[in-house]
């Protein structure tokens, strides 16, 4: 005879996720929160950097824009720091300087980068050596690339001036003239810049399908004809998003006039709006007006980030 088996115990269901989750007898409350403590912990560092060094300052310039202080007493002034910069020759000049340097920008240090990274994606071989030739000048210090220019802009002895000599060209009062400071203060922003905007357009290029070039060829499309027809189109929109990121750093230039002209230039034809803060901050005292001035061109250069934001969004769909 066999042996009597023994009626097998009904297996037992597991507990739902929920209550695993919240049961202290395997601990698994406390391994969650031991994993994401970590990752919490940097969202908070990231946060209290951003509310440190980005949101307060934001928020404290906008206060300070209504705000008068004298003697070491703020007082609440209303719109008579915006009314008192609107007022002043110097803030429209500024703004003048500003809009010439932001359109002489945009026709060398947009149109240029893109040219440059056409004629790299052209090269097969080298282009690594080439790129890293292109972005040299970003690593540079920008103190050390302006300084460098200074020195080529040098009416005596600059290296601008006797290249001009070698022709039998005149030299040329590059930052002490009215006419020329601003074109060469554009010029030395452009070859400290062009590195990033060239490697981006790089990228986009790269990324063309190479049938659409073929098949342009095959139509009799000449260089020009091919750049016009399908390069252009099929990098329109890194086109429009950098055309906008132009706009917004080239109207916050301070560096290159600061070095290159001590600020102002001849007649004031170098001052910027950032410029023009520094002077109402560091030279005036009148940090009202400063924070005012700020906040105008806050105002200006958010308009042109929601653009920025919203064509974005667009690539991304």
């Amino acid at each position: 005879m066999s042996a009597p088996t023994l009626p097998a115990k009904p297996r037992q269901s597991a507990p739902p996720a929920h209550k695993r989750q919240l049961g202290s007898p395997d601990g698994s409350l406390a391994r969650t929160v031991k994993r994401n403590i970590s990752a919490h912990g940097f969202l908070i560092g990231a946060v209290l950097c951003f509310s440190f060094f980005s949101w307060y300052p934001m928020v404290r310039e906008f206060l300070l824009a209504f705000q008068k202080t004298k003697d070491g007493r703020t007082t609440w002034a209303g719109w008579s720091n915006l009314s008192y910069v609107f007022n002043d020759p110097a803030f429209w000049q500024a703004w003048r300087n500003t809009l010439l340097f932001t359109a002489l920008a945009l026709l060398l240090g947009f149109a240029v980068p893109f040219f440059v990274a056409v004629l790299l994606n052209e090269f097969r071989h080298g282009q690594g050596y080439l790129r890293m030739l292109v972005y040299l000048p970003v690593m540079l210090p920008p103190v050390a690339s302006v300084l460098l220019f200074k020195y080529f802009y040098d009416p005596g002895y600059g290296l601008f001036n006797r290249v001009l000599g070698v022709f039998g060209i005149p030299e040329q009062q590059w930052l002490q003239s009215t006419d020329t400071a601003m074109l060469s203060v554009v010029i030395a922003a452009t070859w400290m810049n062009m590195g990033g905007a060239t490697l981006i357009y790089l990228a986009s290029l790269q990324g063309i399908p190479g049938e659409l070039y073929e098949a342009a060829e095959l139509d009799g499309a000449g260089l020009w004809r091919k750049i016009w027809h399908v390069t252009i189109p099929q990098t329109r929109l890194i086109l429009s998003l950098m055309f906008l990121m132009q706009i917004i750093a080239t109207m916050q230039v301070f560096t290159e006039p600061f070095l290159l002209t001590n600020g102002a230039g001849p007649e004031g034809s170098t001052t910027t709006v950032v410029y023009l803060i520094y002077q109402y901050a560091f030279n005036f005292n009148n940090y009202g007006g400063a924070a005012a001035l700020g906040l105008v061109l806050l105002v200006l250069l958010a308009g042109f980030s929601a653009v920025y934001v919203r064509l974005s969004r667009s690539q991304d769909d």
